[in-house]
């Protein structure tokens, strides 16, 4: 069983590629689908997942920081 999964074991070390970021983004997804309860707009849903996984700075600076 070993031998027939060795190439991408393999693959990981030369690469260091998983799938952590999408599953990450994927569970972040979910959780926002089950806090709305459903959306009526699918519009709607979009936005809500671009705001809470785009990274936007909700709390921009209004005054230059002193030093």
């Amino acid at each position: 069983m070993l031998q027939r999964h060795l190439p991408n074991g393999m693959t990981f070390f030369a690469h260091r590629l998983t799938n952590a970021v999408t599953e990450g983004l994927n569970s972040k997804i979910q959780t926002i689908k089950k806090m709305a309860y459903g959306f009526r707009n699918r519009e709607h849903f979009k936005a809500v997942i671009y705001f809470h996984c785009g990274g936007l700075d909700l709390y921009p600076a209004t005054h230059a920081i002193p030093g």
